[in-house]
């Protein structure tokens, strides 16, 4: 069965880091661009960074200098580094393929930024 597991989230003060993992089961992984994507509460849920078999990376606008994706095929793993946090990137964190499948939308990981 293929699927994506997300975790590394957790409670972090203004202005710290967090680094995400997505573990992926399957081949899927292998041929396919990655994305993170972020729901905040009452809000749609956003693409925050993609990244393709090649290594090319993009970033949304509000976390462009603050965030870095990257994949480790060997591991079928991709990362999501979070530097510099701030309170509106509290959300439930999730990965999924790039178009996202509906079938891989799976708990993800909460992040949350308070002091």
């Amino acid at each position: 069965q293929e699927l994506f597991v997300e975790s590394g989230g957790g409670l972090v003060q203004p202005g710290g880091s967090l680094r995400l993992t997505c573990a992926a089961s399957g081949t899927i992984f292998t041929y396919k661009p990655m994305d993170w994507y972020r729901q905040a509460p009452g809000k749609e849920r956003e693409l925050v960074a993609g990244i393709d078999n090649g290594g090319v990376t993009n970033y949304a606008d509000s976390v462009k200098g603050r965030f870095s994706i990257s994949r480790d095929p060997a591991k079928k793993t991709v990362y999501l580094q979070m530097n510099n946090l701030k309170p509106e990137d509290t959300a439930v964190y999730y990965c999924n393929t790039n178009p996202p499948l509906q079938r891989f939308w799976g708990q993800g990981t909460q992040v949350t930024v308070s002091s």
